[in-house]
């Protein structure tokens, strides 16, 4: 994929940033031809403004580009591929504050579209940016592929992405890595004892599955990611209301990301024994699913009382946390669109981070910060796993009452991470609900680069 970077730089126009805070100064610097033309259009240096200015021989001489006044610098460019006449451009100038290698992966993350539906695909655009000097173009072309694989597969509607359609993906991935892979579907998740994948996913008509990933030297530091693949959740026989069952699609967001982060990982060949668990399941209506105060062994050997049948994605992925604690790790992260309590607590934008551990929660957040991928630490407060304490089984998947939920779901996926393992969950959305330079309204790879950073800057050698 190029993502619209090129290497030919001849007649390539060059973009400026100029935001409110700068304007004054480029007018005092400025050529007056330029001043007085783009006064005359208005530009004002406001976010997502342009002003197109001549050469003076009347062609496209140089385009000054709004924002920056409290924009992410990465932004800067995002979005232009769509918006520039059909042509070549440079960057002049970093935005304040920016860096080549993300402005650059900005500007690719911006010319994605979703067209598979379409019988005309959508213009992507004909606007090229020359790779900015200094930009790492293996790393912007790594992320960039790696978020444009997420977003597809959440794109995707369920009937074209059910498990066996996802696993294909995975495995599709991992077989390009040379990775070794295996799936377990159907009746086989019993027999190798992952109930509760089997328990989520039996109603449906699509067998449940998991997939099981592993690549990298044997003896680096190994790194398991566990991502939730919850194809379409209808709530099972705790239905949701249709305005809650719309975007279930998106449900298997968390396995997309984590799908994404594993081919990033790989194909930077980082020094990690990595392994992927990504468990599949249609949560449907039938008369062999899941029923409230259903008790489920899981694979740890606890034992669980179904309070609700709607929260499956904490069931599927405490069987892969407990089997993800058996090599004992050097670092095991989950992601999920687990509750909508996370998004009342922190809004779509946030990733919820939860992590057990101090020094490795502080520099997740630190990557996401410096990446413009933000997430925000929740407390895994203790005191409330009272609330998920059963009168028959060792613990419920819900509580009974309305507080805490993004909390006390995490604290449930805790009970099956062995102590000392470092531990981080991320409940997640997977979603843009408004368009934004780089991040068009649509499925979204969300902390895929915060992510990246950080395993990147732990254990590169």
């Amino acid at each position: 994929m190029g993502f619209s970077l090129t290497d030919d730089a001849g007649c390539a126009v060059p973009l400026v940033p100029v935001g409110k805070a700068r304007l004054a100064a480029w007018r005092e610097a400025a050529p007056a031809m330029e001043r007085d033309w783009a006064a005359a259009t208005g530009f004002t240096g406001e976010a997502g403004k342009l002003a197109f200015l001549p050469d003076g021989a009347g062609r496209l001489g140089r385009v000054l580009v709004g924002g920056g006044d409290g924009e992410p610098a990465m932004w800067a460019f995002a979005g232009l591929s769509e918006i520039l006449p059909r042509g070549t451009y440079r960057v002049e100038r970093l935005p304040e504050g920016g860096d080549a290698t993300r402005v650059a992966l900005g500007w690719a993350l911006g010319t994605y579209a979703f067209g598979r539906y379409r019988n005309a695909p959508k213009d992507a655009g004909g606007a090229e940016l020359v790779w900015p000097d200094g930009a790492d173009r293996g790393c912007v072309e790594r992320l960039a592929a790696a978020a444009f694989l997420a977003r597809d597969l959440i794109n995707t509607p369920a009937s074209d992405m059910g498990p066996a359609e996802l696993a294909d993906a995975a495995t599709a991935v991992a077989e390009r890595f040379g990775a070794y892979h295996r799936t377990i579907a159907g009746e086989a998740l019993l027999a190798e004892n992952y109930p509760t994948i089997h328990a989520v996913g039996r109603a449906s008509t699509r067998p449940p599955r998991l997939v099981d990933i592993v690549w990298g030297d044997e003896r680096a530091p190994k790194v398991t990611l566990v991502g939730k693949g919850v194809c379409f959740d209808t709530g099972g026989l705790d239905l949701k209301q249709p305005s809650g069952m719309k975007m279930m699609k998106k449900d298997m967001g968390g396995a997309a990301i984590m799908l994404g982060l594993a081919q990033a990982v790989m194909a930077a060949g980082l020094p990690v024994r990595l392994r992927v668990l990504l468990p599949m399941v249609e949560n449907s209506v039938a008369g062999n699913a899941m029923r409230p105060l259903d008790v489920v062994k899981t694979r740890k050997g606890l034992t669980v009382e179904i309070g609700n049948t709607d929260a499956e994605g904490r069931l599927i992925l405490c069987d892969a946390l407990a089997e993800a604690s058996q090599e004992k790790p050097s670092l095991v992260i989950d992601a999920a669109t687990l509750t909508g309590a996370a998004r009342v607590a922190v809004g779509p934008e946030l990733a919820a981070l939860f992590c057990n551990d101090d020094d490795q929660a502080a520099a997740i957040i630190t990557a996401g910060a410096t990446e413009d991928d933000p997430l925000w630490r929740m407390p895994l407060w203790r005191p409330y796993r009272r609330l998920l304490d059963s009168k028959i089984a060792d613990l419920n998947n819900v509580s009974d009452g309305p507080h805490a939920g993004a909390i006390t779901a995490a604290l449930y996926l805790q009970e099956f991470v062995e102590p000392g393992i470092p531990w981080a969950h991320l409940d997640l959305m997977a979603w843009n609900t408004r368009a934004r330079p780089g991040r068009p309204e649509g499925a979204e790879a969300q902390a895929l680069r915060a992510l990246y950073a950080h395993i990147a800057a732990r254990f590169q050698t």
